[in-house]
């Protein structure tokens, strides 16, 4: 089993950044992709990005390609989203998934003002 925790979700004005942090535990060395995924007030959750655990490949919803940025540390079993030009649109809460065997962390909110 994998663990994560989510942080850095918090409140920023529109055009603002904010960069999440997901630090995994456990069983870690069963990871081979990570992700970001987000679900905002009365929609269903969706994928933000994902990146490969071991090559770096990094894979983006369209909503977000040019403004996210995901990465890792591997040493550090964390993965960051580095998260510019926010927009009011971008405003869930933020959660991380281990794969191939899914685990979710508890999530972070973020909410972009207008």
């Amino acid at each position: 089993q994998v663990q994560l925790v989510e942080s850095g979700g918090g409140l920023v004005q529109a055009g603002g950044s904010l960069r999440l942090s997901c630090a995994a535990s456990g069983r870690t060395f069963s990871i081979s992709t990570m992700a970001w995924f987000r679900q905002a007030p009365g929609k269903d959750r969706e994928f933000v990005a994902r990146i490969n655990w071991s090559g770096g490949s990094a894979y983006y919803a369209d909503s977000v390609k040019g403004r996210f940025t995901i990465s890792r540390d591997n040493p550090k079993n964390t993965v960051y989203l580095q998260m510019n030009s926010l927009k009011a649109e971008d405003t869930a809460v933020y959660y991380c998934q281990s794969g191939p065997v899914y685990s979710w962390g508890q999530g972070t909110q973020v909410t972009v003002s207008s």
